[in-house]
């Protein structure tokens, strides 16, 4: 039977409609609440095992060995990853929250019972002042579906209300006066209904393919860009063949690329929650859970060496190159200053690299060095925006970076001078590679680039001292119409030389 008893938008008294209005009333029912995905929008054991990776990462070997000694061993080993600042920041489902502060306000007892170790849940409980007790996996036997069920019904003879998210929680649905069913599907919910009333639910805001697209960053596909370089300047522009190879491989280093944005956003995961701007990201937020990130790193990856694997050896050693260097940021370097910036100029000289390899055009030692400072100016841009947000909140050093508030007027002063780097290899570039060639009918228009490149560049430092730029100057530029108009500017130049 479904009933409508509990209206989780009310500010006071619920409005009890159908069968279970007696149940809304009688305060003395408890409500008991699972925590994985339902009082908490993330899983707590995968939370635990990413952070004894990172934290203890040489260790791992030791997993499979409690693995086979059981769930609740493997739960308990890894709770101590977890330490009360981790559990302090661990996005919560807004509306369960609300909904069982104003029950305990009424009088209700509210109970968290979960599958998560004691340690874990306990540490979650003392975060909500509203639950009274704590129910949970002791490190021999796993508190989840028939055992959860058993134990309930053992502690509440006279009935339960229970919110889960999972048809594991069917177990425990059918042995309750009522339900509250949070995140579940339709089908879940035609379940549920019959064991027992559904008295409320709560839907999970956007979908989990947008938010699965939305961790892959597509929108940073456009520093693949660099990739079709070559075949512009390297006198392939007219070979259908090169830009066919091109695009496999802006494909390929785009996938391998995403499944290292996700992956750096789940070794990142607790700084992200206390970061202004990245606690918004899918898996930060809860949006997106951690086995879902693990997933597309698997996917994306796979997909990139089977495309690799396409383009030859040569594509597979430069996409090899670019996965070593980007993990070695992600999980060591990003926390030096300076080298941070130098690893991720590397990372997009790579994909210029790539280019060359997979179309092969001319080899040019200028472009790669254009390409470091040109790079390495804009990641001194995204370093100092960072550094002028940090100053706004109030903080003296970035989170998971090297950087205090102090740096600002030396990151400064290197980005401001490898922009004018940057133009000065651009005209070396010119006079040293490009008009030797002879790939150029009226090479004239080419002294328009540095030109642009200084505008682009200055535009870019300008915006940054203003406190106007966003946190990713390549995002920005993609969607600033100054920016795109000078990169119009600059085909239209390339094609009046060619012409």
């Amino acid at each position: 039977m479904q009933a409508n008893a509990i209206d989780h938008t009310a500010e006071a008294t619920p409005i009890p409609v159908g069968g279970a209005a007696e149940l809304a009333f009688d305060l003395s029912v408890p409500l008991v609440i699972d925590l994985d995905h339902t009082l908490l929008s993330t899983d707590t054991l995968h939370e635990a095992l990413v952070r004894f990776l990172r934290r203890k990462g040489a260790h791992a070997w030791r997993i499979p060995g409690w693995l086979v000694a059981g769930k609740a061993t493997v739960k308990r080993q890894l709770s101590a990853a977890l330490t009360e600042e981790d559990v302090a920041h661990f996005p919560v489902v807004p509306d369960l929250v609300e909904f069982a502060e104003r029950e305990a306000a009424r009088g209700r007892p509210v109970i968290l019972a979960t599958a998560a170790d004691r340690a874990v849940a306990e540490k979650v409980a003392a975060r909500f002042p509203f639950i009274t007790d704590v129910f949970a996996s002791d490190g021999q036997a796993n508190l989840k579906g028939p055992a959860k069920a058993e134990k309930l019904t053992e502690h509440f003879p006279n009935g339960f209300i229970y919110a889960g998210d999972a048809p594991a929680d069917l177990h425990i649905w059918s042995r309750a006066l009522g339900a509250i069913v949070v995140g579940g599907s339709p089908r879940l919910e035609n379940r549920v209904r019959g064991t027992t009333d559904i008295l409320t639910s709560f839907r999970r805001d956007g979908s989990r393919l947008r938010e699965a697209v939305r961790s892959l960053r597509l929108h940073q596909w456009a520093k693949n860009a660099l990739v079709f370089v070559p075949v512009i300047l390297g006198g392939k522009f007219f070979d259908p063949a090169a830009w066919g190879a091109a695009l496999l491989g802006f494909i390929a280093i785009g996938l391998l690329a995403s499944a290292t944005y996700v992956l750096n956003d789940l070794w990142d995961i607790q700084e992200d929650r206390q970061h202004w701007s990245k606690k918004n990201r899918p898996l930060a937020s809860g949006r997106l859970s951690i086995a879902s990130g693990i997933g597309l790193v698997a996917i994306a990856g796979l997909l990139a060496l089977a495309l690799a694997v396409i383009l030859g050896p040569g594509a597979l050693e430069t996409l090899t190159l670019y996965l070593l260097v980007s993990l070695s940021y992600s999980f060591r370097f990003k926390r030096e200053p300076i080298i941070d910036v130098l690893f991720l100029a590397t990372l997009f000289s790579i994909r210029l690299a790539l280019g060359m390899v997979v179309t092969g055009a001319i080899f040019s030692p200028w472009l790669i060095i254009f390409s470091m400072f040109v790079f390495l100016s804009l990641s001194l841009a995204k370093r100092q925006t960072e550094i002028i947000r940090m100053i706004e909140h109030g903080r003296e050093r970035t989170l998971g970076r090297g950087y205090r508030a102090g740096d600002a007027p030396l990151v400064l002063a290197l980005g401001v001078g490898t922009m004018m780097a940057t133009v000065l290899i651009m005209v070396l570039y010119l006079i040293e590679d490009a008009f030797p060639t002879g790939l150029y009918t009226r090479p004239d228009f080419l002294w328009g680039f540095p030109v642009v490149i200084f505008l682009f560049l200055a535009r870019i430092w300008l915006l940054c001292h203003r406190g106007e730029l966003d946190d990713d100057p390549v995002a920005f530029a993609i969607r600033d119409r100054m920016s795109i108009a000078y990169g119009g500017i600059m085909v239209a130049l390339f094609l009046a030389a060619i012409v």
